[in-house]
């Protein structure tokens, strides 16, 4: 089972609190930044199109890619009740394909944390690949600090009128590997629950692991941020922004 196959059912509910709004605002500075605005951009791990929908109520022409279907099928259902018109493709992300290049790609909520170290050369060098010239990638990752110190071995919950989950997390700081067991608890039709179980790995990648990466890809002028806003990241940042232009 692919990550999120089923939390896909109620993914919004619980991402209710994401600060998409900001995380919509810093892309945008980003390509004001660069004094321009592209006009077609591809949405890596777009989910249920928190990111891709909004881009594209905004004048956008956006490509978003998922490997869950069930993903997808939420974000297709709620862009086609907006009347958007947004190419949906459900590919892995680690070998899309595209039929032409575009403006700018975006890689949003710890997308890339799911990658191994050995696939991101892959996939940063097929960013490039479809990426116009001079066009911006952008992307975030969750950092070691949020997974070791944050996460931690703790267990998390959360309950609404209609499901609950319960999340309990591991980290491993030999292999940087956080692992979390999410059981879910949704409401059927008979006013029962269903209960079922998601099994994520995520990988902590250090600044340097990036950037270095990015670098052999073809990618220049790499500039990093803390989430919170555009200041260098510390030791403490939880999630850290990176832009990197096509040479």
């Amino acid at each position: 089972m692919t990550p999120y196959e089923k939390f896909a059912r109620v993914y919004d509910v619980f991402m209710a609190d994401m600060p998409v709004e900001d995380w919509l605002a810093f892309i945008e500075e980003l390509w004001a930044r660069d004094t321009r605005k592209p006009n077609l951009i591809l949405d890596i791990g777009c989910g249920t199109g928190a990111i891709t929908i909004p881009l594209a109520k905004k004048g956008y022409s956006v490509i978003g890619i998922d490997i869950s279907e069930d993903m997808l099928s939420t974000a297709r259902q709620k862009a086609d009740a907006l009347d958007l018109d947004i190419l949906f493709l459900n590919q892995d992300m680690r070998e899309f394909e595209l039929y032409g290049t575009v403006d700018s790609v975006i890689c949003i909520c710890d997308t890339l944390n799911y990658l191994k170290n050995s696939d991101l050369n892959r996939i940063f060098s097929l960013v490039n690949n479809y990426l116009n010239h001079d066009g911006l990638f952008i992307f975030d990752i969750s950092t070691e600090y949020k997974y070791a110190e944050i996460f931690a071995d703790n267990t998390f919950c959360d309950i609404t009128d209609s499901a609950a989950y319960i999340w309990e997390n591991a980290y491993y700081s030999d292999t940087r590997i956080n692992e979390y067991l999410i059981t879910f608890f949704i409401k059927n039709n008979s006013g029962k629950y269903d209960r079922f179980e998601e099994l994520h790995e995520l990988h902590a990648f250090t600044v340097d692991e990036i950037i270095a990466s990015l670098k052999s890809s073809g990618f220049a002028d790499i500039r990093i941020y803390d989430a919170d806003g555009f200041n260098m990241p510390t030791e403490k940042s939880e999630r850290i922004f990176f832009s990197a232009k096509k040479i």
